[in-house]
């Protein structure tokens, strides 16, 4: 279904009418996500989300990446998110598949071996060079306050990256056993606190990224991960060996996560105490699968509020 029109507050910056969007970026707000069949649904309800909730929403631009070879195809990814959202600010790129495809190793769920779930790893080099920084988004949540709170988190320093952390996980079970009893690989956390964060919300400098080359460091990880088998869990493991210990911390209330369950068994579970600003169905489960099954968790109502698809209307009353 059509979205609802959602304009700026009169508090909000003014675009240049004529002006480029590199003039405008002091302004605007980006937004990264990808595209594909599977997860168009949720994408959707995440793109809802985001305007519902933001004071200023003409002022954000998303920025889709689909797979070139993929169908729907990105030309027709395109005419789907114009029927729905008319006014919004988007682009689509379109991502090889090549470029990753013999990197990849498989993990213990199939959805994570998809090449669009390392799309993220290449955002400095899809984007337009002029876009500096971006706030990556899964296509299973959905936000629930001003999107210009997290926009407006400083990473401080050299940092890249700004993301809720746990610090208190079980870092061991991120990696295998003959990744820890070698000493020149497990070196790579020497002297840092190993904090696990979740790769699903990210605030990225891409200026950052790419002076830093991190591209190629990921990809590094992933072929000795070829080599050697030293993860599980996809396109994860690469961020925390790169970033593991040198991430802005964000408030937790960012990535209420975990709502999927068990990364093999879809399983409910409770928010966490205290204020939540996103809700994330990480795991196995999704909640527009539950829903249209008959068999929903409590929380997957409220993914349901912001859900466009046509038989949304059973799910709320």
């Amino acid at each position: 279904m059509e979205s609802p029109m959602y304009r700026n507050g009169q508090e909000c910056p003014v675009l240049a009418p004529n002006g480029s969007k590199s003039s405008n970026d002091a302004l605007l707000i980006h937004v990264a996500m990808t595209l594909d069949a599977e997860y168009l649904r949720g994408s959707v309800a995440v793109i809802h989300s985001v305007l519902q909730h933001a004071s200023c929403p003409e002022n954000i631009c998303f920025h889709f990446v689909a797979t070139e070879s993929a169908t729907p195809t990105p030309g027709k990814l395109n005419q789907i998110i114009k029927s729905i959202f008319p006014s919004l600010a988007f682009k689509i790129y379109p991502f090889d598949e090549k470029l990753v495809k013999n990197l990849i190793s498989t993990s213990i769920r199939h959805a994570l071996d998809n090449p669009l779930n390392y799309a993220r790893s290449y955002l400095a080099d899809i984007l337009e060079p002029w876009i500096d920084r971006v706030i990556y988004l899964d296509s299973d949540i959905i936000v629930i306050d001003d999107i210009k709170n997290l926009w407006s988190i400083f990473l401080t320093g050299s940092r890249v990256l700004g993301a809720p952390e746990y610090c208190h996980a079980n870092f061991n079970k991120y990696f295998t056993d003959d990744f820890w009893s070698d000493e020149k690989l497990s070196k790579v956390f020497e002297g840092k606190r190993l904090c696990y964060f979740n790769t699903g919300v990210m605030v990225m400098d891409l200026g950052r990224w790419r002076e830093g080359n991190y591209r190629a460091k990921i990809e590094q990880w992933m072929e000795i991960q070829r080599e050697r088998r030293i993860y599980e869990l996809g396109s994860l493991p690469p961020f925390l060996l790169v970033f593991g210990g040198d991430v802005e911390p964000i408030d937790y209330q960012w990535n209420q996560h975990g709502l999927g369950g068990h990364n093999v068994v879809s399983s409910c579970r409770t928010l966490h105490p205290g204020p939540v600003s996103l809700l994330h169905w990480s795991g196995k489960g999704k909640p527009w699968v539950r829903l249209d099954e008959g068999n929903p968790c409590p929380v997957d109502h409220l993914w349901a509020l912001y859900d466009l698809h046509r038989s949304r209307q059973q799910h709320i009353f």
